[in-house]
């Protein structure tokens, strides 16, 4: 399958057999879903259901489907695991007010439409839409097609992205591998798993951040916020990792402009099962942050093309902008809360007080989202490196107690408290064991005010998820992450915090 010149919004391919059909139907469907239109036009014999056929065996996830061509019935509707799929045929439609006849709206509704012989619906067609034109190419060999695929609208970026994907996979060697969906993360990020017989990689497509959410003085949140604006820093930081013999994904391909990385596949054994955190390898996890928290971290680090990046502080407008998300998300969404305009600058001042008497004499690196969804575990290395790492693009430089509290005040799954107190006593045995004048009470204050600051976050974050990006399954953690602010704030050192979630927001659960 082979991509020759084309214009911007369009992508020709060549077809050499029906393998290769498959595979460019197994492209298109990895970037098409619920409500998408991609019509299907060219002469007889073109190729137009067969590609079909695969299109919707791989929207299906079942390549055993049977898929009859609907000339006859002139729609044929499928159960998809996440939306239906319609295929039709307008072969035998002379008019095309006939369409509305066949209860095309409410069938399409909610569908994947895949529509042969659009030529027949005339000019009633929506602007977002993906058009594909089957030829015969006889010139090329025996059996070869030409399909020119048309990006409309909003497919326009859908489409140079699956371009940009097909380059650079078909660069690496990856591109015979199945491509199959992978559990994503809370940012705009995309995982796929690249699976081969003799072995699996892993596709990370991370565009260039889009934050339209400001605050003061018209800066966007993420620059506020030390948020990575690009992959970048991911390749820089992960490239860190592995020259200092910690386990982070290899690269082994990548496309910067497009946000588009190949990387080494650690697996899918993770830090906990069903019964929560599973102690020895939590230990384990803690003693990488011992481990790292006791070196002196670069503040610069190369960058693939030879430039360099520098680490961002993790400065307090990151922290307090990050905790104002709970009053931009949280705390006017709590029908008890007692907010209100007057209360948000008391609320900054507060988090500026206590974070601002927070002394590190030796920032360290900062990954932020040194939790069990991003910790692989792998079984068949040793020490610390069986703690794999997946992502730390938004590293910082700042207290090592963040990532500590992190982990142990995880808000995907209860940690309980005698196996937090082990693991903190743990974590300070062993940075005592390389310095001595290691201080763990001024450590466990930074780690009780981080603590509260990061859970006012994650509150935040998780009441955004539901209502902005509608991802109403996070609401879930709510009690948990609740319960890790109560447990924060009951240190002395912000009992004015405390006061203030007393007075506004009596959905925390304090004692």
């Amino acid at each position: 399958m082979e991509p020759e010149q084309s214009v911007p919004t369009t992508w020709r391919v060549k077809l050499a057999n029906e393998g290769a059909t498959r595979a460019l139907a197994r492209e298109v469907a990895s970037f098409v879903g619920a409500n998408d239109l991609v019509t299907l036009s060219g002469e007889i014999g073109a190729g137009k259901t067969t590609f079909a056929r695969h299109l919707i065996r791989a929207v299906l996830g079942d390549d055993d489907v049977e898929v009859p061509s609907p000339t006859f019935t002139l729609m044929q509707v499928y159960a998809g695991p996440n939306f239906p799929v319609v295929h039709a045929d307008l072969y035998r439609i002379s008019n095309p007010d006939e369409i509305a006849e066949l209860g095309w709206s409410e069938v399409a509704d909610g569908a994947l439409v895949a529509v042969e012989w659009i030529e027949r619906a005339g000019d009633k067609l929506p602007a977002d839409r993906l058009d594909i034109r089957f030829s015969l190419a006889p010139s090329a060999g025996e059996g070869v097609r030409l399909a020119e695929i048309s990006a409309h609208g909003g497919f326009e970026p859908r489409l140079r992205r699956a371009r940009a994907i097909h380059a650079l996979l078909r660069t690496v060697g990856w591109s015979s591998a199945r491509r199959a969906h992978m559990s994503g993360d809370a940012s705009a990020r995309l995982y796929e798993r690249l699976v081969k017989p003799e072995a699996s990689a892993v596709l990370m497509i991370s565009p260039p951040r889009v934050d339209a959410s400001t605050v003061q003085h018209a800066t966007p949140y993420s620059k506020t916020a030390r948020l990575a604006e690009d992959i970048k820093p991911f390749l820089a930081i992960g490239a860190a990792l592995l020259e200092m013999g910690y386990s982070a994904p290899k690269i082994l391909g990548v496309d910067v402009e497009n946000g588009l990385a190949v990387l080494e596949d650690l697996g899918a054994t993770g830090v906990v099962d069903e019964n929560g955190p599973i102690p020895e390898r939590y230990a384990e996890a803690v003693s990488v942050l011992a481990d790292m928290h006791s070196r002196d971290m670069p503040t610069v680090v190369p960058l693939p093309d030879g430039g360099q990046y520098r680490v961002p502080f993790y400065d307090l407008d990151a922290y307090r902008v990050e905790a104002e998300l709970l009053i931009d998300w949280y705390a006017i969404s709590t029908p008890a809360s007692m907010f209100n305009a007057a209360s948000r600058r008391p609320y900054a001042d507060m988090w500026l007080n206590a974070l601002g008497k927070l002394r590190v004499d030796r920032p360290t690196w900062t990954l932020r989202d040194y939790h069990s969804p991003n910790l692989i575990w792998l079984a068949d290395r040793e020490g610390l490196d069986r703690v794999g790492i997946i992502d730390f693009q938004d590293c910082v430089l700042g207290h090592p107690a963040y990532d500590v509290v992190s982990l142990l005040q995880d808000a995907r799954v209860t940690v309980p408290d005698d196996l937090e107190i082990r693991l903190l006593s743990r974590y300070a045995r062993e940075r005592r064991g390389k310095e001595p004048d290691f201080d763990m009470a001024r450590f466990a204050e930074a780690y009780a005010v981080l603590g509260a600051q990061r859970a006012a976050k994650i509150l935040g974050v998780f009441a955004r998820l539901d209502k902005r990006d509608m991802k109403p399954q996070y609401l879930a953690h709510l009690p948990r992450v609740e319960a890790y602010l109560a447990k924060n704030l009951a240190h002395p050192a912000l009992a004015e915090t405390r006061a203030w979630f007393k007075a506004h927001v009596p959905a925390v659960p304090l004692a």
